[in-house]
């Protein structure tokens, strides 16, 4: 009965981590490959320069400007042959600080060319750094925009996109210098707004209207992020990249999961299905975010607000917006009114993250950051490697240094567990006896099996503790490396020089010797990727198993056999820094593991194991 225990026990955590590997990882991975080809060829196609169009022709439809909340969709853009055409295509103010590099487009006051330059495309340091915001017209428009709109029915003249600033001054952008522009409608409104930005990721725009006129006027102050066309997105179901924030109380959390205040987290599929999601809150923010990348609203905290997630197609071409729009102010006669808004476009660093979180006393913007399930335990993981890091220099390092110490924190776990295993050892004789004895009375034999597990006090499911105490660690570490940017192009040494990046290397083309990519094969590519740590894992998994004697169970024998080999082809294309942890806790259980069962006196059969499993005779005894 024990033995069948432990068979289930065993067939079950198997089958969990299979199941969970294909759901979170393999399958995903599969789909953002063939997403990233369909990219590929996509931006082949719009970088392909646009021929002129003949007379009388009209050019093809592209995502329009956004529009305001409550005004009706604009005319489409011409889209650019790239990038850089688009920001050149109107005046503009350079930004420069410490971490920002780009500029604030004149028509319509955009903040829509951001580059980060703290961060580089790839490991390679000579590589651009990362765009986060571009310009309406350019390939993949993604940009915020301020301002003020009126009820319905008012014919009030306001700035809107394609409205033309004039700077007051001259100068750049800096932390230390913000920028003032204004625009007067001629008909008694005069518009002023100061642009700031700080030393880390965030700008704050306050604008001022007065009124010259003879009438007053009500305007709705309002801000917004506008991403045009369906960004690229990895697929991962244990990340979430698309429209994101926190509205007051009432949120979603597609992953299921809550935290007092739930973040509202919507793919771009379900905007799309949805169109509008709107909530009337106070204390909010919300945006976009990738992996790593976020451009996020965050208003006043004491401000009434009317917030929205819209969709919007003209066509094929899809626009994604997120909004919101303050109470309307009214605005006498010689009488000015104020509004102030921020936007954070940065990267989700933890550090940074919590920083705004505090100092602006937000709504739980940590929630930015998806933890996961095992928050708890994820966040804690973080800080961890995050402290050691800053010691040691190198997140590798942090990450074995980690593993002791939580090897150290469940030893009187583990202790117990390795004690009860090398006690089972001890009367392997005396449980074959009784099954010698009580061959065709399985019920009898059983009984006296639990007899002598108790009197010497021995746990026949002590061998699985070890393994489901590391399951919620090895999913957090997971986490921990897979979404925050911290572990982004972290190196180790020799080879890995990103930590969050599956091994490089390669055991089918015998680890770059022979010029063959094996991954490009059709249909079974993604399992032909075997680097070299995770061939190292797998070797400490197998010799872990070696270390015990062999099941009597000739299907607990094969699992145990097998495992070690699932697990290798599993974990080949997980991040580097969780197969080294991996293979680092393995070495760690052999030698503690060993070690007690000296002490308790067991037998080491681990090279009689690997004997038999290779066929190999025993020496003869002398």
């Amino acid at each position: 009965m024990s033995d069948n225990k432990n068979t289930i026990l065993a067939i079950v955590l198997s089958a969990l981590v299979l199941i969970a590997w294909q759901f979170f990882y393999a399958g995903p991975q599969e789909k953002a490959r063939q997403e990233k080809l369909q990219a590929e060829q996509l931006t082949h196609q719009q970088q392909t320069p646009a021929q002129p169009a003949q007379p009388g022709q009209t050019p093809a439809a592209q995502p329009g400007p956004a529009r305001p909340p409550g005004q009706a969709a604009q005319t489409p853009a011409a889209t650019a042959a790239d990038r850089e055409a688009a920001v050149k295509a109107s005046p503009r103010i350079p930004i420069a600080t410490d971490t920002l590099q780009g500029s604030i487009d004149l028509k319509g006051a955009r903040i829509d060319d951001i580059s980060l330059v703290k961060f580089r495309e790839t490991v390679d340091p000579t590589s651009p750094p990362v765009q986060l915001l571009s310009p309406s017209g350019s390939p993949h428009p993604f940009y915020a925009e301020f301002g003020w709109t009126g009820a319905a029915g008012n014919n009030v003249k306001l700035p809107t996109g394609d409205t033309v600033w004039t700077q007051d001054g001259s100068g750049k952008l800096t932390v230390d210098h913000p920028i003032m522009l204004s625009w007067d409608n001629g008909e008694g409104l005069i518009f002023h707004r100061t642009i700031s930005v700080d030393d880390k990721y965030l700008f704050t725009v306050k604008d001022q209207v007065t009124n010259k006129g003879d009438r007053p006027v009500s305007l709705f102050p309002y801000a917004l992020v506008s991403l045009h066309g369906t960004p690229e997105t990895a697929g991962y179901a244990v990340l979430h990249e698309g429209p994101i924030g926190v509205l007051g109380d009432k949120c979603l959390r597609q992953s299921g999961f809550s935290i007092s205040v739930e973040c509202h987290e919507e793919s771009y599929k379900t905007l799309e299905d949805k169109k509008l999601i709107s909530v009337d809150v106070k204390n909010a923010w919300l945006g976009f975010t990738d992996k790593y990348w976020s451009a996020i609203l965050l208003p006043l905290t004491d401000i009434n607000l009317k917030t929205e997630f819209r969709f919007e197609a003209i066509g094929n071409l899809k626009t994604y917006q997120a909004d919101y729009l303050q109470n309307a102010q009214t605005i006498a006669p010689n009488a000015t009114s104020n509004a102030e808004a921020r936007l954070f476009a940065g990267p989700r660093e933890v550090r940074t993250v919590d920083y705004y979180d505090q100092k602006l006393h937000l709504n739980r913007f940590e929630l930015l950051i998806d933890w996961g399930l095992f928050y708890f335990i994820t966040k804690p993981m973080f800080w961890s490697l995050d402290y050691i890091y800053r010691f040691v220099g190198n997140f590798g390092v942090a990450i074995l240094i980690v593993t002791v110490l939580i090897k150290a924190a469940f030893f009187p776990l583990a202790n117990k567990s390795y004690a009860s295993m090398a006690k089972m050892k001890a009367v392997q004789p005396q449980m074959a006896a009784l099954r010698a004895r009580y061959p065709d009375d399985k019920a009898k034999q059983q009984q006296e099996l639990m007899a002598l597990y108790k009197k010497e006090k021995i746990n026949p499911l002590a061998g699985c503790l070890p393994i489901a105490i590391q399951i919620p660690v090895f999913f957090s570490l997971y986490k921990v490396l897979f979404v925050t940017i911290e572990m982004r192009h972290a190196p180790f040494f020799g080879w890995i020089h990103d930590l969050s990046a599956p091994d490089p290397t390669n055991i089918f083309n015998l680890f770059g010797l022979i010029s063959f990519d094996p991954t490009t094969v059709p249909a079974i590519g993604h399992f032909l990727h075997l680097g070299a740590w995770v061939v190292i894992m797998g070797l400490t998994m197998w010799i872990q198993m070696k270390l015990n004697p062999a099941p009597p169970d000739p299907t607990q024998q094969m699992i145990f056999n097998w495992m070690p080999l699932i697990f290798t082809f599993m974990l080949a294309s997980f991040p580097a820094g969780l197969v080294i942890y991996w293979a680092w806790n393995n070495t760690l259980s052999v030698l503690q593991q060993s070690v007690i069962m000296r002490k308790h006196g067991a037998k080491i059969e681990l090279f009689d194991n690997i004997r038999t499993t290779l066929g190999l005779k025993k020496k003869p005894q002398p």
